[in-house]
């Protein structure tokens, strides 16, 4: 009896010991996992494209505001200056024809309301048909209609050119790209006693 009682506290005492080792065997058993490694790369990021958008949405808000916020240089001031000088241009022109056209319809309105006779005060020469005031009318009116149609293209380019210019920046041709211009001789096949070589001009590329 006593042999028996002894075993039981024995195995009591190695229960509770192996019970109580369980949890720093688990963390054991953690700690000794190897570290996961972030395998996902990371994302592509096209700075041209973002670039290119930042320039276009300038370009639309201010006219030349898209070339110098891609860098201030003389080649894009010069492009600027460009882009001013074509809209003054266009706009001394497009009140030159709005004014002779404005000054053609005053006159044939006069004419409608008196008869087909020439207004005394206007300046325009009064042996002008009336035949004659319309088609000068409508010349300055289409010119007028180009001249605005001149404007939106020159808007809308500006906008492309400072795309083109943003995206260009980010565009790597690398150093083995290259051009070489040499002289040649083609070979023509004449015969009979001709020369058979004419003079040219080579143009190799290397990528």
């Amino acid at each position: 009896m006593p042999k028996i009682l002894l075993l039981s506290a024995l195995f009591c005492l190695a229960f509770f010991s192996v019970k109580a080792q369980q949890p720093y065997l688990k963390k054991d058993s953690t700690l000794s996992k190897s570290p996961q490694i972030d395998t996902i790369k990371p994302a592509y990021v096209n700075k041209g494209k973002i670039a290119g958008r930042k320039a276009v949405f300038r370009a639309l808000v201010a006219p030349g505001w898209g070339q110098l916020g891609n860098g201030v240089t003389v080649y894009r001031l010069v492009k600027v200056g460009a882009l001013y000088t074509g809209a003054t241009l266009l706009t001394l022109s497009y009140m030159s024809n709005n004014k002779q056209y404005q000054r053609y319809l005053k006159e044939l309105q006069y004419r409608f309301d008196h008869n087909d006779q020439p207004n005394p005060d206007s300046d325009i020469p009064k042996n002008v048909s009336t035949s004659q005031l319309t088609i000068a009318k409508d010349t300055y009116r289409r010119n007028k209609e180009v001249i605005i149609f001149s404007f939106v293209a020159l808007y809308a380019v500006q906008a492309i050119e400072a795309y083109v210019d943003a995206r260009l920046m980010y565009f790597d041709v690398g150093d083995d790209l290259a051009i070489r211009f040499s002289p040649t001789l083609i070979n023509n096949g004449a015969v009979y006693g001709y020369n058979p070589y004419t003079p040219g001009l080579k143009v190799s590329f290397r990528f």
